[in-house]
């Protein structure tokens, strides 16, 4: 078991602290239960950091405490809400309610015993996070081929977990569901994540330059065209993920997603299910790029 018991829980009681590493950004979470700290390792297996929590030059700068609550005392029906109130991030939703303060980069969060309820809390955490930092998740499989990161947004039932299951043996799948992305000096760079789709299997946990965002529709053939820089950037707004009721930070992002599409090649892949359709990914730069 990759823990250590230290720290003070919210009930200040001695804590078990994981350090959970996605995008290069840890956040340290604590717990006072061992069972739900060994549901998380198995939750995120390789994202889960030792060197973090002993290593003070490597040390997680964001905490969350997570407080456990017997079922019943959750209501289930409630939809997702993330607000901004007297400087901090409020998250409800029918099974847990956290809080943010995003100076101290400090929360905490209040749900049961079960993964999926933290898993909602992180992907919201990062999206905040990234948001200010010129970054975003973004509903796309992602994979490292050549050294290079590829991307594959679209609607649901689009293509994205198909062109995954397509890929050549030695591609490294990053995420079949939700990519992470950070800007790079020299454009923009994709990570690994555990959030799983339909492959119920989590990403590797590294990083690559992205070489292209490929907008995904089925059709009889395998061809590859060029979008304009409007309708690139209307097309990655509609698939970025964001939850906060906040005009500013949907304006940073509108502003992050303009300088996504100036730097990152965007392509439409119009694709016949079959393992050809990767010969065009890897050939895309024969295509001019968007106007």
């Amino acid at each position: 078991m990759i823990a250590s018991e230290k720290g003070t829980a919210p009930a200040n009681i001695l804590a078990i602290e994981l350090a959970i590493d996605i995008g290069g950004m840890p956040i340290l979470v604590r717990t006072a239960s061992p069972e739900f700290a060994r549901i998380l390792e198995n939750r995120y297996g390789e994202f889960v950091s030792a060197d973090a929590r002993h290593n003070p030059s490597e040390a997680p700068g964001f905490e969350l405490d997570v407080e456990l609550m017997p079922p019943g005392l959750i209501n289930q029906n409630e939809d997702l809400r993330v607000r901004l109130e007297a400087g901090r991030w409020v998250m409800e939703r029918g099974d847990f309610r956290a809080e943010w303060d995003t100076e101290r980069r400090r929360g905490w969060v209040r749900q049961t015993a079960n993964p999926y309820s933290i898993d909602a809390v992180l992907r919201i955490l990062h999206s905040l996070i990234l948001a200010g930092q010129g970054g975003f998740l973004v509903h796309a499989a992602s994979a490292i081929c050549d050294g290079r990161a590829y991307l594959f947004s679209g609607v649901s039932g689009a293509g994205k977990t198909t062109m995954t299951r397509l890929a050549p043996a030695d591609i490294t799948l990053l995420t079949d569901e939700i990519s992470y992305l950070r800007p790079s000096a020299d454009g923009y760079a994709a990570f690994g994540t555990p959030f799983a789709g339909e492959l119920a299997k989590a990403g590797e946990n590294c990083t690559a330059p992205v070489s292209a965002l490929f907008f995904l529709e089925k059709g009889t053939e395998n061809r590859v065209d060029e979008l304009s820089s409007a309708e690139a950037v209307r097309r990655l707004m509609r698939n970025i993920l964001f939850f906060a009721e906040d005009r500013g930070l949907v304006e940073k992002l509108f502003a992050t997603a303009c300088d996504f599409v100036a730097r990152v090649p965007i392509r439409r892949l119009t694709f016949y299910p079959d393992a050809r359709v990767w010969d065009q990914v890897r050939n895309f730069q024969r295509v001019p790029e968007h106007a």
